[in-house]
């Protein structure tokens, strides 16, 4: 089915932190430079760290962009500063290219020894670009191929959130579900592996990350009644290391005797399997869609899960594990160490996939390993990375349909005349299924201590429907319409203080603000807009420096790297689609507000300010 037809169908069923940009982008001796994790929670011994393959030499430095975050710590921050909020108002397009696809860009360009590459949205075509020469022509394309019944699966559009490199290889996986290996030179296949089954609703649309010897890749297709799951390849080979599911008996989810989570509630034998309705864990989603990180010294690969199936709540009594959370695991052999469930048996399809940021931060007179992680339930968590422990979470949106988070037992407070029922239509749900924030990525910069959160302003009305799982067809039970929150409108950039938990200045968006972030060292923050403005602000107060408007609505995450002739680019893909932007990209009817999911009744009103396109953008000073 397309867009079009889906949407119908579902419209009716330095130092106020020692950042791991430091400790992350440079070799393991910096270690000597950082305190041991803290002595609550049980205690945790790294194995040895494999070598191969791992691109620590790529990571975080100054000159390149070697996976879609950056560097590991998810911080999207460039130490590059010939561009300052001095002169960033005369910054000016320096080239463009055209990849001749009109749906949702979300990818980050990749830039790496002279070369830019980038993926397209469905049929995911890669593109080396040359930077050496006049307008960086194309040096390769790589065409995968995929399966176009895919499209007609896929929850959110048809897109691909970037590729990933390391050791010579460009790493990436297709809307059909295949992972695939590049010779990162000439764009020579290297190998080709199955992973995802479109026949039952699975696609793949994340950035891959790889550590050490492995690739890892996640499944979408939450909305379809797929299992969730991450699967590590051997970047050699292609080979399946390990797969480690979300749902289903420990065996499943690689949980063993390394596991050890925080809370009481996380602890016990087959929680997968026991916290479900019989049979249920087999089609209950928690899809792995997101970005990774991961810890070298603790050797810890963390990951966000995505929403239980079927959205309706009342079809899946009990926590429905391991869903809407986090894991830490041991990258080598997926091995469980800790777990924490942002939302336990989630009410309003609040993935748990958003980035999770780790950073070092003084707290309560101590320095302390953290992760730092802005969630769709509206909140942004500080948790101690080495157990799991949530130290704090705090509302950065508004939010009614929950009272905050228990610290003692980790537990989201929820408020009860806000549950959907089925017959019942809730209304007021603040934040909506979309999330206080969705997918797209925040910036850290240690300049500022500041996390820049791009983010919804957005409430829903939800009524519960009956669900029959059929596989490949939508799983959803409810009927949602989604309207702007307090205030009128329904984005909004905010600056967020981790240690203080508080915001020292935000910017009101017209539209959901679904463009990723990029700080810099040159004290300038550049994100996007759905109505296709580039823009640069002061990282320090949030004054707009420059703007620059697309060809159309920006889904994609900014990025930047040194150029072969010294300069400092800053580079950004511009195409409207996602979620927020289906109804221009696919052309839905923006008269019915419950299409796609519901979002069409909260960007109804965008096909007047922008149109279908599909640019990259790169630019310079003079």
């Amino acid at each position: 089915m397309d867009w079009v037809v889906l949407g119908r169908l579902l419209s009716h069923d330095v130092v106020r932190a020692c950042v791991l940009v430091l400790a992350f982008c440079a070799a393991p001796s910096l270690s000597a430079c950082r305190e041991p994790p803290p002595s609550k929670g049980a205690a945790i011994t790294p194995p040895p760290r494999a070598a191969a393959f791992q691109p620590t030499s790529a990571i975080g430095i100054n000159d390149t962009w070697p996976m879609a975050t950056g560097d590991y710590a998810n911080t999207r921050y460039s130490r590059l500063d010939q561009i300052t909020a001095s002169n960033v108002k005369d910054l000016e397009l320096a080239w463009s290219f055209s990849t001749g696809r009109a749906r949702g860009h979300e990818a980050a360009p990749l830039v790496v020894n002279d070369l830019m590459y980038i993926i397209t949205p469905f049929p995911n075509t890669i593109y080396a670009l040359d930077l050496r020469q006049p307008g960086a022509p194309v040096r390769w394309q790589y065409d995968a191929k995929p399966v176009p019944a895919a499209q007609g699966v896929a929850c959110c559009d048809v897109v691909s959130r970037g590729v990933a490199y390391a050791s010579g290889r460009i790493f990436f996986a297709t809307l059909d579900g295949r992972a695939i290996a590049l010779d990162a030179s000439s764009g020579q296949e290297l190998w080709n592996t199955p992973l995802a089954d479109i026949q039952r609703g699975e696609t793949i649309t994340m950035a891959p990350t790889v550590v050490g010897d492995h690739v890892f890749v996640g499944d979408s297709g939450g909305e379809f009644g797929v299992r969730g799951w991450l699967t590590a390849l051997d970047v050699q080979s292609g080979a399946i290391a390990w797969r480690a599911y979300s749902t289903g008996p420990d065996a499943d989810v690689l949980i063993g005797p390394e596991f050890r989570p925080f809370y009481p509630g996380d602890r016990g034998t087959n929680l997968g399997v026991e916290s479900w309705p019989p049979n249920r864990w087999q089609i209950g989603g928690g899809t792995v869609w997101g970005f990774l990180a991961y810890d070298p010294e603790l050797d810890l690969l963390y990951y966000g899960t995505g929403n239980p199936g079927p959205w309706n709540a009342e079809l899946r009594p009990g926590d429905n594990k391991w869903t809407a959370g986090i894991f830490a695991r041991r990258p080598s052999t997926g091995q469980a160490v800790w777990f924490y469930q942002w939302s336990p048996h989630d009410l309003f399809d609040h993935d748990g996939v958003n980035e999770n940021v780790l950073l070092d931060l003084p707290l309560d007179g101590q320095l302390r390993h953290v992760l730092v992680h802005p969630e769709r339930n509206g909140y942004v968590y500080v948790l101690d990375r080495g157990t799991g422990e949530v130290l704090s979470a705090t509302a950065f949106a508004h939010v009614n349909s929950t009272r905050g988070v228990d610290l003692k037992t980790g537990r989201l407070m929820r408020v009860e005349e806000k549950t959907p029922r089925f017959g019942k239509v809730i209304r007021d749900i603040c934040p909506a299924a979309s999330g206080a924030k969705d997918w797209p990525p925040s910036s850290y910069s240690p300049d500022t201590g500041l996390l820049y959160i791009p983010h919804n302003n957005l409430c829903e009305d939800e009524e519960g429907l009956e669900a029959n799982y059929i596989a490949g067809t939508p799983f959803l039970g409810v009927e949602t319409k989604m309207y702007a929150g307090p205030g009128g409108h329904r984005g909004v950039l905010t600056a967020w203080d981790p240690i203080a938990k508080a915001s020292p200045w935000s910017i009101k968006e017209r539209f959901p603000a679904w463009s990723g972030v990029l700080s810099t060292h040159g004290g300038v923050i550049f994100y996007g807009d759905l109505e296709g403005s580039f823009k640069a602000l002061d990282a320090r107060t949030g004054q707009e420096l420059w703007r620059f408007k697309t060809v159309s609505g920006i889904v994609g995450q900014p990025v930047s790297y040194r150029g072969p002739d010294g300069k400092q680019y800053v580079a950004i893909l511009s195409g409207v689609g996602g979620w927020p932007g289906a109804v221009v990209a696919a052309g839905l009817v923006p008269q019915d507000p419950t299409a796609p999911l519901g979002f069409v009744g909260a960007t109804g009103d965008l096909p007047p300010v922008t149109k279908p396109g599909g640019m990259l953008y790169a630019f310079a000073l003079p």
